[in-house]
């Protein structure tokens, strides 16, 4: 069996071929908010969205968000989740205190950094394979409105992503970068640099967005999304005019996509694949270097391509993705075996420099692969309910 939250992972650690899914979305009550430290415990299949709408007018606001907020915070914890404040903040799992835990022959534990540590660590970025997390409790953190200050910088090529994160991501809570990984020679890694703080303004609204407001409707044909489109795509949204300097609403700047329902429709019928990988800072410029390379020269289009430096929290779980260095972030459209090569190559890369790739968004790595970027999964292994088991590790359980 395994736990079933809102199905956002892109790949198949959600998902139990042959097996029996237990859904969490009728567990969505609140159970106890200590509005005055910011201290929040709900039901595991309750949404960050729901989160966001209870505490955010009460002046509170999710310590670690990803890019959607249509997740549930069971499968945030289970897979230990990051946002655009990593280098600050660290994951999701450093601002987890608790959780209760059920295994299949009943027992029940209250997990936390010193309470049934050794399962703490386990469950955090464990895939929901340790048992079913029946609720979370988070800390948050305070905020005086919606607004986020916004500053975007265009730079050049990858070097100077690298040069500008250096200088300017002290000064700013969340960092993230989007490039053209169509560009080629000098302009390699080309992009934007979007940095942002929360507004201090305690007069701004404070209005929450939780539907969203545009629709795909039915599949892109498969041709729409090819080398030439998001060549232009690219090359215009990397010139257009912007203001340097903005104050967005917390809603677009955190959680684009989430105003488009079906956006994955985009992709047409046969869908796409998203890679995300880290790469340590040390080898992190040369890598990232031949990784971009390889993208561009094999003409396949990712509009969807994010850079990011991850701090030095150490992240909780034995499992956990996130670890210092800088990650890249890809959605590939599905072209078949020439875009399943395309990221056996980028595999052999990360693994070359020691780096890993994230589950949570992997449709196909090997078992050798898994085995390479999470060296504690002998560690990991004894915690593993008997009676809980997923697609994603069936495919990749070493020494099976």
């Amino acid at each position: 069996m395994l736990a079933y939250g809102q199905g956002r992972s892109y790949g198949d650690v959600c998902l139990n071929n042959g097996g029996v899914i237990l859904p969490t979305e009728n567990l969505q009550r609140f159970i106890q908010f200590d509005r005055d430290k910011g201290i929040l415990r709900a039901e595991a299949g309750v949404t960050l969205a729901q989160v966001l709408a209870l505490v955010m007018p009460q002046g509170w606001f999710l310590a670690v968000t990803p890019g959607t907020k249509f997740v549930s915070l069971g499968g945030a914890l289970a897979n230990d989740v990051h946002g655009k404040n990593h280098h600050r903040a660290g994951s999701f799992g450093c601002h987890v205190s608790a959780f209760e835990l059920h295994r299949s022959d009943g027992e029940r534990l209250v997990c936390t950094p010193k309470q049934n540590s050794d399962w703490f660590r386990a469950t955090i970025g464990g895939l929901g394979l340790t048992g079913f997390i029946s609720w979370v409790e988070i800390k948050l953190k305070p905020i005086s409105n919606f607004y986020i200050n916004q500053q975007i910088y265009r730079f050049a090529n990858l070097q100077e992503f690298l040069s500008l994160n250096d200088s300017l991501e002290a000064n700013w809570e969340y960092t993230v970068a989007w490039i053209d990984c169509l560009a080629r020679g000098k302009k390699l890694g080309r992009g934007l640099y979007m940095a942002g703080n929360h507004s201090d303004n305690s007069t701004a609204d404070r209005q929450t967005i939780d539907q969203p407001s545009l629709n795909m409707p039915v599949e892109a044909p498969g041709f729409v999304l090819n080398r030439f489109s998001v060549r232009a795509f690219n090359t215009l949204y990397y010139r257009k005019p912007r203001k340097n300097i903005s104050n967005v609403h917390y809603d677009g700047y955190f959680y684009p996509l989430d105003k488009i329902a079906h956006w994955n429709r985009m992709y047409g019928k046969r869908g796409f694949f998203q890679y995300q990988c880290v790469i340590p800072p040390d080898k992190a410029e040369q890598s990232l270097h031949q990784m971009l390379d390889t993208i561009a020269r094999s003409g396949q289009a990712s509009f969807l391509s994010v850079l990011k430096k991850f701090g030095e929290n150490p992240a909780p779980g034995l499992l956990s993705f996130p670890r210092p260095g800088i990650t890249l972030a890809l959605d590939m459209p599905n072209r078949g075996p020439k875009t399943l090569s395309l990221l056996d190559q980028l595999d052999k890369i990360t693994m070359h420099n020691s780096g890993a790739v994230y589950p949570a968004k992997d449709a196909r790595m090997s078992a050798q692969a898994f085995e390479i970027y999470y060296p504690e999964w002998q560690t990991f292994r004894q915690y593993i309910d008997p009676e809980f088991s997923s697609s994603f590790w069936r495919r990749v359980s070493p020494a099976k």
